[in-house]
């Protein structure tokens, strides 16, 4: 297949992957191509007849592997963001080869040996600190992958990996059709009473896409508590939806669940630790499990306190003895009209797409990074939803590329993200390409897409992620960009938010869509009030789901593990255990649906999101308190961290910015978590 738009670079700017010529036909034969030549690549650099050096072996390494990785960043966009059911069968196929692949380039011995004697003598090569970092990334890489194991024990890695591929993927696929499944369909309006105009007009809409012309779908965002529920009117029909939130999955994922978490734990001990836990996070900023655990069973406490105080507001709000976890979001909502005087559906007509993006999100990085973005029509994206927009520095010069797609369809995975489509790489003088996805229903041709606050919250923060991928300047695509530790990650993402809400940035945006008249100069303020009220149940669904992911994840291998059908038991006990379970209260995502652990890359991850808070929070308070104007903190921010990558130490990055080490306080009292 000469024509393969996978096998030479892309011809379009910045390398912008050619969509409008790659066919599903395509995928395998690049694949087939692009592990070949790398494996070929691999081969000769671990063959090489004179001595290891920097440039033929780490350097040589960086290089390799072109047409994979073309195929493969799109390939996984598309997995995620426009799949089908014969896309789906390749992505079967695929996945496990590549773990394999992976495996064979990560305990290759020849590589690794060079790799090694580069490592011993790392002193005296002249390195310099980019240099230095990329070799020992390599070199940690392929020990945590089991470089110095024997041949045996390599062996049973490599079953141990290719299994949990394979089940990961099942667990994925699962979740989209179960999540389709549990759709709720109603056959009148009246039915969804409470809801504002344009989010039933949006459900009519959702039905007619699905094939229900004149009724209305009430689709699942990926975790547990629906947006819907603070509106709906009707207990029952919030009852229903909750439920079908709650159950989905259950059925299929949870033996997927019990047996990923075993592989897991098999292959944890395989390579010398304790548990997946210990593994994971012996490569992250926390450094020990000892840690994490401190920083969550700390939080617990004042979190179910403050939960408890706010579920007897609610019961009196509700006229009953204890709140329903169905009726929790609603009687929230009715006591922030009453006692704030704000209306969240009110918000919505000065929270328009087109105005949040282009004069709050990008207006922002402007403010703060003098960036600024021109669309390009020109260019075609992985769908008809994608937007693209081409990346101006202050002075003109070119950056790259954002790339957004902002709405729902049955063919896209639940949540938001980011992906670099192109990292930005000076070896292989590649500009970034980053790609946002979020999840926002699409009303009726015309009509204007109106947000909700939290998802202006997830606009900005998935913009944080981005940022960090466009401004990354390192040599090497292994430090490129997000390429940090899971609980580092999320750290730039949620700083960003801080822009959503500052007076110079809201007052740009927040605009009604209909008058152009400015949300009200008193409702921001009122609004962040209001939210101090939910603060307890926000934690408390968070919490609950980090302690569940580490309760999989710290299992031990020679410990007793649940039966195929114990899920949902397991899942109970580890909640009571760590003094979270609240009935009224479920974590953000049970086990069924937990696609971050057991389908995508956060397995014992998922405190990072706890983890980087501290940071964040550490963070915008040196941004409103450093007494330098909001342009300069953003190049320090810039330079420092989040042109960095992967290429420094991460923490000493933050204190490079911050200038000192991290301080809890600003989280506790984000939280309400403060004493004293």
């Amino acid at each position: 297949m000469t024509s393969n738009p996978f096998f030479e670079p892309s011809e379009l700017p910045y390398e912008l992957p050619p969509f409008a010529r790659i066919r599903h036909e395509h995928f395998r034969p690049a694949f087939e191509r692009g592990m070949a030549e790398q494996q070929a690549e691999v081969a000769a650099i671990g063959a090489g007849s004179g001595p290891a050096t920097f440039e033929n072996t780490v350097e040589a390494l960086e290089r390799s592997g072109a047409v994979l990785r073309r195929v493969r960043r799109v390939f996984d966009n598309k997995a995620s963001s426009d799949t089908d059911a014969a896309f789906q069968e390749l992505e079967a196929e695929i996945v496990p080869r590549l773990a394999a692949h992976d495996d064979a380039l990560l305990l290759d011995p020849a590589l690794f040996a060079r790799l090694d004697d580069l490592f011993l003598r790392r002193a005296q090569l002249g390195l310099d600190d980019e240099q230095l970092r990329v070799l020992e990334r390599h070199h940690t890489l392929r020990v945590r992958a089991g470089a110095r194991l024997t041949p045996e024990e390599q062996q049973r890695l490599r079953e141990l990996n290719a299994e949990i591929a394979s089940r990961c993927i099942e667990f994925q696929q699962n979740l989209r059709a179960a999540t389709a499944e549990a759709a709720l369909v109603l056959d009148r309006a009246e039915e969804l009473a409470g809801l504002p105009e344009d989010e039933i007009a949006a459900a009519a809409e959702n039905a007619r896409a699905r094939g229900h012309d004149g009724r209305y779908v009430l689709s699942l965002k990926n975790f547990s508590s629906q947006s819907e529920l603070a509106a709906l009117h009707d207990p029952a029909l919030r009852e229903r939806l909750l439920a079908a939130s709650l159950g989905r999955g259950a059925a299929d994922n949870g033996p997927i669940a019990v047996a990923v978490a075993a592989l897991r734990a098999e292959r944890a001990a395989l390579l010398g630790h304790p548990s997946h836990a210990a593994w994971v996070v012996a490569d992250g900023t926390a450094g020990t499990t000892e840690a994490v655990e401190e920083m969550l069973l700390g939080l617990v406490a004042p979190a179910v306190a403050n939960a408890e105080r706010e579920g007897a507001a609610l019961a009196e709000a509700a006229g009953a003895d204890e709140i329903r976890a169905a009726d929790w979001q609603y009687y929230s909502e009715r006591i922030r009209k009453e006692r704030f005087d704000v209306d969240a559906s009110a918000l919505r007509p000065y929270l328009e797409l087109e105005k949040v993006l282009r004069d709050g999100v990008f207006h922002a990085a402007g403010l703060v990074y003098g960036i600024t973005f021109t669309e390009r029509p020109d260019l075609v994206g992985h769908h008809p939803d994608a937007r693209i927009f081409e990346v101006y520095e202050a002075d003109g010069s070119p950056l790259g590329l954002y790339i957004g797609d902002f709405h729902a369809r049955p063919s896209k995975r639940g949540g938001a993200w980011m992906d670099a489509l192109v990292p930005q790489s000076r070896l292989l003088g590649h500009k970034p390409v980053v790609l946002n996805n979020l999840n926002i229903a699409k009303p009726p041709e015309g009509e204007p897409v109106l947000l909700t606050w939290d998802e202006v919250t997830t606009l900005f923060h998935e913009f944080g992620h981005a940022l960090h991928g466009l401004f990354s300047d390192v040599r090497y695509p292994l430090l490129s960009g997000t390429q940090v530790p899971r609980d580092f990650v999320e750290f730039p993402s949620q700083v960003n938010e801080m822009w959503a809400d500052r007076p110079e940035v809201l007052a740009h945006y927040a605009r009604h869509h209909e008058t152009g008249e400015p949300m009200p100069p008193e409702l921001p303020a009122r609004l962040r009030e209001a939210e101090n009220f939910g603060i307890g149940f926000r934690n408390v669904e968070h919490l609950a789901a980090a302690l569940l992911d580490w309760a999989w994840h710290t299992l031990p291998a020679d410990g007793e593990l649940p039966d195929a059908d114990g899920a949902e038991a397991f899942e109970a006990a580890a909640l009571e255990r760590y003094g979270i379970a609240l009935p009224a209260i479920p974590p953000r995502y049970r086990t069924g649906y937990f696609a971050h652990v057991f389908g995508g890359g956060y397995a014992a991850g998922y405190y990072g999101y706890r983890w980087a808070e501290v940071l964040d929070a550490d963070t915008v308070r040196w941004f409103r308190e450093n007494g330098k104007t909001v342009r300069e903190s953003g190049e320090i921010f810039r330079r420092e961290l989040l042109g960095r990558g992967g290429s420094v130490d991460p923490m000493a990055a933050f204190r490079a910015v911050v200038g000192r080490d991290p301080d809890i306080g600003p989280l506790l009292a984000r939280h309400g978590l403060a004493t004293g």
